[in-house]
């Protein structure tokens, strides 16, 4: 049986595979998962590439705005690829408009040769993903930052407002290497795996994030460990398969991930899957199923036994 305290947050609409952004399916969902008992609603970025997806800042202040309950998150903003004072500002607002309901989830990316299209230069990427985070959580709890580095020069720089949440919103990273999990340990607040990653894996990344946790003398009660799952609920297995595979394909450009990274099956597999990795240690679970999104919503809460 899956643990009571363990959290489940469901994916919300933000790819539309048809081209066409249906806003009032979006209101639809999120209002249903509210109602539902979801914890968490989640979206993720894409900038550059064929997917048609909203991107997560234009997103979660939507959600703020149609949600009243359910936290906000995003997994992840690759960071890099962004300007750490504009950042802090945009989320600090978000946090705002949700009345404090925000999770930041940042990574570093897997692709350094993708940064110079935004005009960002990939050498030193880690150096620079370091920093950011430093001064993102300065700008939000500090009345004034000076900060001189080879990346960042801030001269008593502040934003307002500040966020809501004391003492600033959780951010989590996203990692798969196993130095990015130790780093999640020192640096962040909490840490999810990858959807795309192989779940054959996990199981040691969660060991070895645990034992980090102990080194670094860091309360697992209040470090949440959270999982992506892609995912699909149909007895016919070959069928549930296929439409993942397609997904995966359009998505990340490789079908034959699904077969590594997602599951399928009947209720009964998916809950037993899920029980395994609550027994493991997963606090939280991202559920995201990519297609008939009402029906698994509705199949997820009774196999998690939300209400």
């Amino acid at each position: 049986m899956i643990t009571k305290k363990t959290k489940f947050g469901i994916a919300a609409p933000h790819i539309f595979p048809d081209g066409k952004i249906d806003t009032k399916f979006i209101d639809y969902f999120v209002s249903m998962v509210e109602g539902l008992g979801y914890h968490s609603l989640w979206t993720q970025e894409r900038v550059i590439g064929k997917p048609n997806a909203i991107h997560p800042t234009s997103f979660l202040a939507y959600l703020a705005g149609k949600t009243s309950k359910v936290k906000l998150g995003v997994s992840v903003l690759v960071l890099p690829r962004h300007n750490a004072v504009h950042l802090a500002k945009l989320m600090a607002d978000i946090d705002c408009l949700s009345s404090g309901r925000l999770i930041l989830g940042v990574g570093l990316g897997n692709n350094a040769s993708e940064l110079p299209a935004y005009g960002v230069d990939s050498v030193k990427r880690v150096s620079r993903f370091i920093e950011q985070v430093k001064i993102i959580k300065a700008l939000w709890t500090e009345e004034e930052v000076t900060y001189n580095s080879q990346f960042h020069q801030l001269n008593g720089a502040m934003i307002n407002p500040k966020p809501i949440q004391s003492p600033h919103p959780p951010i989590w990273f996203g990692a798969n290497a196993d130095k990015a999990i130790q780093r999640a340990v020192t640096l962040a607040d909490g840490w999810m795996g990858a959807g795309s990653s192989a779940l054959d894996d996990f199981p040691r990344k969660l060991k070895l994030l645990k034992e980090t946790l102990a080194s670094e003398n860091r309360d697992p009660a209040t470090f949440p460990i959270s999982k992506r799952l892609y995912l699909a609920i149909d007895d016919n297995e070959s069928r549930a398969l296929s439409r993942l595979r397609d997904w995966f394909g359009y998505y990340y450009g490789n079908a034959d991930n699904a077969n590594k990274a997602a599951i399928w099956g009947s209720k009964n597999k998916i809950k037993e899957l899920l029980h395994q990795w609550s027994e493991l240690g997963t606090d939280e679970f991202l559920l995201n199923p990519v297609f008939d999104l009402e029906k698994h919503a509705e199949k997820l809460a009774e196999i998690t036994e939300l209400n």
